[in-house]
C-alpha cells in the first residue's frame, strides 16, 4: 500500500511532468514556425499574420528574442485578463459556460476542503482502529473514517458534515443555475440574427398520393400557419453526392499542386506513376491526369444532382420550415400540429453549422429500431468493461506485479522506482484501457440518428459519464477492493465481510489520488502542449501541404471536446464528493485540478479552440443533474458505510439526506430548466418588435432562403444554388392543391383531407 511519503514522491513526478509540459509549451509557443498550432483561433479570425513571412532567414524559424524566454509563463495572466462578457464576444456562450463548470467545482470544494481539514481529519487522526484490524493500511487510510472505531459517537460529526456539505454543494448549484439561465436568455436577447430563431424543423411528413413532401408541406403550414409561414426546404438524402464532392476536392487540391509546379518550371510536365501510393506503375502526365479526373468527377456529381432533385424517392419524409417571425417559430416548434401525435413532429432547428447532415436522410421509423440497438450494445459494452479493468486493477500494484515477475523484486523495491510506479502505473493503465472509449460512443449516437452535432455530443458525454461512474468509480472501487483484500476475505466469518468492505472502500483513495494527478494534473498540462496537433501540423506542411488552402487545413484549431471533457470533469465531481466525509485528503488534490484546468483552458479557449457550433450553453441542465447524482451517490456511500461501523443512531437521520437533494433537483428543473429548452414568446415577440423598428423594409426571405440548403448542392464559393428555390410571394386566402375527386383519385388521402379539406369539400368529394 501507499504511504504518505509514496504519494509524496508520485505527487513531485507529477508536478515536475507538469512544469516540463508548461516549460515546453512556454518555449515551442513564441517559435515563429509554431505559431499556427498556439494560435490559430486567431488566424482564423483574421486577426494575426504569419510571422515567417518577415525578417531574416532564421529568425523567421526560431525566436532570437532572449528576453521572451524569461517571460515564459507570462501566458498565465494573459489567459485570466480577458473578462467574461468579452469572452463571450469573442468564443461564444458554450465556451465561457463551460469554464464555469471548473469555477463551479472551486466554489464547492475550497470552502467543502476547509472544513473537512479543520474537523474531520482531526477526528479521524486520533483514533488506533486500524492498528488493531489486521487489514492492509497506509498512513492516508489514517485519515480517512476506516480510522474510526464501531459505534463511536464521533460519527455525528460526519453526519453534521454531511449536511453542511450538501447545503453548500445545493446552494452554490441553484446560484450557479441561476447565473447561468440568465445568461442564457440575454444572449439570446442579445444575439443577432441567426436562420435557427426564425426555423423549424419538422418530421415525419406522413405519406400523400397527390402531392410531393415539398407540396404537402406547403400546404400544411400555410393552412395552419397562415400568418407566419415564410418557405421550407425538404431535406434530400445527399450523402453519396457528399462522398463525390469530398473526393473532387481532393482531386482538385492535387491538380492544383502540380498546375503550380508547373508553373514554376514550364519547361518539365510533372510525373506520377498510377500504382499503389505512386510507387510505381505507369507514367502519366500529373497535370492531364488529375484535369481528367476532375472531370469526370464533375460530371459525375452534375448526374447525381439532377438525380436526387427529380427523384422522389430522394426526398426525406422532413423539412426544414422558415417563419416571418421568431414568435411564429416559437409557437410552431413548441407545439402539438395534428390531432395524430406521431406525424408532422416539429422542433427548433439546429443552427445551419450544427446540423449533422448524414443523419437527416435516416427515415423517422428506422430511429426507434437504432435506438435500440445501440442501447442493447452499450449495455454489452458496459458490464464487459469491467473484466479488463478488473485485470488492470489487481496487476497494478507492487504485490501483483512481484507475484507476477518475482525476477524483478530488486528492481522494483528501489524507493524512487516504487513510487514511480505506484504513482502512475494505476493511473496510466486506465487511461489507456479508455482511450478509444469517446471514439465508439461517438459511432454509436452517429448511429442513433441525431441530426446535430450539439445533440452527438449530448448524447454522448451522457454515456460517457455513465461508463465512468460504473466501470471508473464502482468498478475500481470494488474489484481493487476485493484483490487487496482477498486474504482477509478468506480468513473472515461471513458476517465480517460486510464490515470489511466498509472499512476498504475508503481505502481505495489512494488509486484516485494518482489517478488525478496523472489524468487531471500531467494531463491538463500535457492539453496546452497540442503536441500531436503540433507534430500533425508539422508532418503536413513536411509533406503533404501543397497549396495555400492545404496550410489552412493542416492548421487544426480542435474544439473543446465537450462529449469526452464534460464527463471527466463529472468523474472529478463525484470523487470530490464522495471522498469529502470519507477521505477528506483527496480534497486538495481535486482543488488543484479544478484550478489548473481552468487557466489551462481558458488559455485554449481565447488561442487555440475553435467552437463548430452554439448551443447557448443548451447542456448546464445535464452538468447540474451529474452532479446532484454524484452528491446522491456520496449519500448513499456514506449511509452503507455508516451501517457497517455500528452506527444505528446516526444512520436514518442520513436518510433525509437524499430525499431532500431529489427535492431541490425538481425545483431547479421546474424553475431554470425551461428556459434551456423552449424559447419564451415574449422574447421572441420583444425582439420581432424591435427588429421591424430598426430593420423595417428587412429582406428575410433572402436571408433565410441558402440557410438550410444541404452544403453538397453549393457551388465551391458556397453562394450560388443549384436547387431551385421557388420566388416568395403574397399568400393567396384559398390555397391551390394537386388534389384531384375521388373519383379520380386510386388510393384516398385522408392526410390531406383531414389537414386541408373542408366539409363542404368533403361533401362534393362524395358525390357521385
Amino acid at each position: 500500500m501507499a504511504t504518505l511519503s509514496d504519494i509524496g514522491v508520485a505527487a513531485a513526478i507529477n508536478i515536475l511532468s507538469a512544469f516540463a509540459f508548461f516549460l515546453a509549451f512556454a518555449i515551442l509557443r513564441i517559435q515563429p514556425v509554431n505559431d499556427r498550432v498556439y494560435f490559430p483561433k486567431w488566424y482564423l479570425k483574421g486577426l494575426r499574420c504569419s510571422p515567417l513571412a518577415n525578417g531574416a532567414f532564421v529568425s523567421k524559424f526560431v525566436n532570437l528574442d532572449f528576453r521572451s524566454y524569461a517571460r515564459f509563463l507570462n501566458w498565465m495572466p494573459a489567459a485570466l485578463q480577458m473578462p467574461e462578457p468579452e469572452l463571450i464576444d469573442h468564443a461564444g456562450l458554450d465556451s465561457a459556460v463551460y469554464l464555469r463548470i471548473y469555477l463551479l467545482g472551486l466554489k464547492i470544494f475550497v470552502p467543502i476542503a476547509f472544513l473537512a481539514f479543520t474537523i474531520m481529519v482531526p477526528v479521524n487522526w486520533t483514533n488506533n482502529t486500524l492498528e488493531h484490524s489486521g487489514l492492509t493500511f497506509s498512513d492516508i487510510d489514517k485519515l480517512s473514517i476506516s480510522n474510526i472505531p464501531n459505534g463511536s459517537l464521533r460519527f455525528w460529526t460526519h453526519l453534521v458534515m454531511a449536511y453542511a456539505f450538501t447545503f453548500w454543494t445545493c446552494y452554490v448549484l441553484k446560484r450557479e443555475y441561476e447565473i447561468v439561465a440568465s445568461m442564457r436568455l440575454h444572449f439570446l436577447a442579445s444575439e443577432q440574427r441567426h436562420p435557427d430563431q426564425f426555423t423549424v424543423l419538422v418530421k415525419n411528413v406522413p405519406p400523400d398520393p397527390d402531392e410531393s413532401v415539398s407540396e404537402l408541406v406547403e400546404h400544411f403550414f400555410l393552412v395552419n400557419h397562415p400568418e407566419h409561414y415564410l418557405s421550407h426546404q425538404v431535406v434530400y438524402n445527399a450523402n453519396k453526392l457528399s462522398e463525390l464532392v469530398n473526393e473532387k476536392k481532393k482531386i482538385q487540391n492535387w491538380l492544383d499542386y502540380y498546375q503550380n509546379k508547373y508553373e514554376r518550371n514550364p519547361s518539365k510536365r510533372p510525373l506520377l506513376k498510377t500504382g499503389f501510393l505512386g510507387l510505381w506503375g505507369e507514367s502519366v502526365d500529373a497535370v492531364d491526369f488529375y484535369t481528367a479526373k476532375n472531370e469526370r468527377l464533375s460530371r459525375d456529381i452534375s448526374l447525381e444532382r439532377e438525380k436526387i432533385t427529380s427523384n422522389p424517392k430522394s426526398i426525406m419524409a422532413a423539412a426544414f420550415v422558415s417563419f416571418k417571425t421568431r414568435w411564429g417559430a416559437a409557437v410552431c416548434a413548441q407545439t402539438q400540429q395534428c390531432r395524430n401525435p406521431t406525424i408532422w413532429l416539429t422542433e427548433w432547428a439546429p443552427e445551419p453549422r450544427d446540423v449533422y447532415w448524414e443523419n437527416l436522410s435516416i427515415p423517422f421509423v428506422f430511429l426507434t429500431i437504432r435506438r435500440l440497438i445501440v442501447a442493447v450494445a452499450f449495455f454489452f459494452l458496459t458490464f464487459f468493461f469491467v473484466i479488463p479493468i478488473a485485470i488492470v486493477q489487481s496487476l497494478a500494484n507492487i504485490e501483483s506485479i512481484e507475484k507476477a515477475l518475482p525476477f524483478l523484486k530488486p528492481i522494483i523495491e528501489v524507493k524512487v522506482i516504487k513510487s514511480f510506479i505506484q504513482g502512475f502505473l494505476p493511473g496510466i493503465a486506465l487511461k489507456i484501457f479508455l482511450l478509444f472509449l469517446p471514439t465508439i460512443l461517438m459511432i454509436m449516437s452517429k448511429f442513433e440518428g441525431f441530426i446535430s452535432l450539439s445533440a452527438l455530443e449530448r448524447r454522448s458525454a451522457s454515456r460517457y459519464y455513465f461508463f465512468q461512474f460504473i466501470n471508473v468509480f464502482l468498478g475500481s472501487i470494488i474489484t481493487g477492493t476485493a484483490f487487496q483484500q482477498l486474504n482477509s476475505f478468506i480468513h473472515q466469518s461471513t458476517n465480517e465481510i460486510p464490515k470489511t468492505i466498509g472499512a476498504s472502500i475508503p481505502m481505495k483513495a489512494t488509486f484516485f489520488i494518482t489517478y488525478i494527478m496523472v489524468d487531471g494534473w500531467a494531463g491538463v498540462a500535457a492539453e496546452i502542449l497540442r503536441l500531436k496537433p503540433l507534430i500533425i501540423y508539422h508532418l503536413k506542411n513536411f509533406f503533404l501541404v501543397k497549396t495555400e488552402k492545404d496550410q489552412e487545413e493542416a492548421m487544426d484549431p480542435g474544439t473543446i471536446g465537450f462529449n469526452t471533457g464534460e464527463p471527466q470533469i463529472q468523474l472529478y465531481f463525484l470523487l470530490g464528493l464522495v471522498y469529502a466525509i470519507v477521505t477528506p485528503i483527496l480534497l486538495p488534490f481535486v482543488i488543484v485540478f479544478f484550478a489548473l484546468a481552468y487557466v489551462v483552458f481558458r488559455h485554449q479557449i481565447i488561442n487555440v479552440y475553435n467552437q463548430e457550433y452554439e448551443s447557448a450553453a443548451a447542456y448546464w441542465p445535464d452538468v447540474h443533474l451529474r452532479i446532484i447524482v454524484a452528491l446522491i451517490v456520496s449519500q448513499l456511500l456514506l449511509m452503507g458505510l455508516l451501517s457497517t461501523k455500528e452506527a444505528a443512531s446516526s444512520t436514518p437521520l442520513l436518510i433525509t439526506l437524499p430525499i431532500l437533494t431529489i427535492w431541490f433537483h425538481r425545483f431547479c428543473k421546474g424553475r431554470y430548466e425551461p428556459a434551456f429548452v423552449r424559447n419564451p414568446l415574449q422574447e421572441a415577440m420583444m425582439k420581432d418588435t424591435l427588429e421591424r423598428a430598426r430593420e423595417p423594409n428587412l429582406n428575410l426571405k433572402g436571408f433565410l432562403q441558402n440557410a438550410y440548403i444541404h452544403p453538397v448542392f453549393k457551388s465551391a464559393d458556397g453562394d450560388k444554388i443549384d436547387v431551385a428555390m421557388e420566388e416568395w410571394e403574397v399568400e393567396p386566402s384559398l390555397i391551390a392543391t394537386k388534389r384531384t375527386s375521388k373519383r379520380s383519385t386510386p388510393l384516398s388521402s385522408k392526410h390531406s383531407v383531414s389537414s386541408f379539406s373542408s366539409p363542404e369539400d368533403n361533401k362534393e368529394r362524395s358525390k357521385p
